[in-house]
């Protein structure tokens, strides 16, 4: 069972007690509100994260060219081979 959060009357104002009722209301516009804000500033999935910097990377490699080598032997030691 989800346990709902709530706040105290020991610890909150009489105002306080009711922007937060009101935030969670359906039924009412600051929760209306607060539900579109949300919306908005909802931070992309990782898998979007992901595809973002993919593009961002292939743009930088069109740009720029092959700035690294890609053979295998550029990066080990040489004398591993002797």
């Amino acid at each position: 069972m989800i346990r709902m959060k709530s706040v105290s009357s020991k610890t909150h104002t009489q105002q306080q007690l009711n922007d937060y009722a009101n935030q969670h209301n359906p039924n009412n516009k600051a929760y209306k509100a607060r539900v579109s804000n949300d919306q908005k500033t909802k931070k992309a999935s990782r898998k979007k994260q992901a595809k973002r910097q993919a593009k961002r990377n292939a743009r930088l490699e069109h740009d720029i060219g092959d700035v690294y080598s890609l053979e295998w032997f550029c990066y080990s030691n040489p004398y591993d081979f002797d």
